[in-house]
């Protein structure tokens, strides 16, 4: 049993600074790129053209996906929603840190507690947090792009305005913003800078950001480019319609902040009161997983409250 314990703890604590490590391993790549930077330019900074990316290719010539990769681009485009998300990591490390996680805090679960009949969802627990780190980071990746875009499609505009082309303008706001919106401009620039066609850039860039504004940009310049007309009054017009649609969200979320509290709170209780019993009445609560009527009620329980979770989710979301 001693030795079991020690195996344990081994296991647990070696799948916690696996998932850690590849997690963290993008992070580590950028201060490395920045710290070559300073000393390659003996400690005089990096300018801002400097650190966009310069070349297209982010890969080798030479690489092949993985097994584990070629499995799941079967059935979901993992790697599109990592490359979204702006994490430096594979599929494969992905993978890992999700296994390594799951192992780590079941192990973690069976070693502290009594209860061994809610491991496996302990483990489905540590293995989908590494999804929802990097879904939280595509979300804010996403919306920090939706709000640099008014800012974008005025420099566009302006660069139109003093007699430069469209490339130029894209160009421009490749080099003088930050990321996220800098390097997916920069990238479709190199794009249609290396042999591709302007239109086919930015369709691509549409793929690696599924941005509704986004679209009316890249549907205004497919047009322009085949029937002619004011670009740059498009642009300006698009630019001031999102602004306007940030405006009025931002007057729903005020409007709507009372239900999203009680949302929080509803949703919060049940597993809050579910602790506060197991630490009051062990004996209480253990029937709801020893007895089958238990298991039957607590499986309703859990239905109930992924449905009023919807429920309240289609209630304070308002699209505008």
């Amino acid at each position: 049993m001693f030795y079991l314990l020690i195996a344990s703890v081994f296991l647990c604590v070696s799948g916690l600074i696996f998932a850690a490590t590849m997690l963290l391993k993008g992070d580590n790549e950028q201060i490395n790129d920045r710290l070559q930077s300073l000393t390659k330019n003996r400690g005089r900074g990096v300018s801002r053209n400097e650190e966009k990316p310069t070349s297209l290719l982010k890969s080798p010539l030479d690489y092949v996906p993985g097994q584990i990769e070629a499995v799941i681009s079967r059935f979901l485009n993992l790697s599109l929603f990592i490359e979204q998300s702006g994490v430096s990591i594979t599929v494969s490390q992905f993978v890992g840190a999700s296994v390594g996680l799951g192992i780590g805090l079941g192990f973690i679960y069976m070693a502290s507690s009594p209860i061994k009949s809610i491991a496996p969802v302990v483990f489905l627990f540590g293995a989908v947090l590494p999804l929802g780190y990097v879904w939280f980071k595509r979300r804010r990746r996403m919306k920090k792009f939706a709000a640099q875009l008014p800012e974008a499609l005025d420099l566009i505009c302006q660069a139109l305005r003093a007699g430069q082309s469209l490339p130029a303008g894209i160009q421009l706001v490749g080099q003088q913003m930050d990321d996220p919106i800098g390097p997916e401009f920069h990238r479709a620039f190199e794009q249609q800078n290396l042999g591709c066609a302007l239109e086919d850039s930015l369709k691509l860039m549409l793929d690696r950001i599924p941005n509704l504004d986004l679209q009316f940009f890249v549907t205004s310049v497919i047009l322009q480019r085949q029937t002619g007309g004011d670009l740059a009054e498009i642009l300006d017009k698009i630019g001031r319609l999102i602004r306007e649609r940030f405006q009025i969200w931002g007057q729903i979320q005020s409007l709507t902040g009372e239900g999203r509290l009680s949302g929080i709170v509803l949703l919060a209780l049940p597993p809050a009161l579910f602790l506060v019993m197991l630490r009051l009445n062990y004996d209480y609560i253990m029937m709801l997983f020893e007895d089958p009527l238990g298991h039957k009620m607590l499986a309703f329980g859990i239905v109930m409250q992924i449905l009023g979770a919807i429920s309240i989710k289609k209630i304070i979301s308002i699209k505008v």
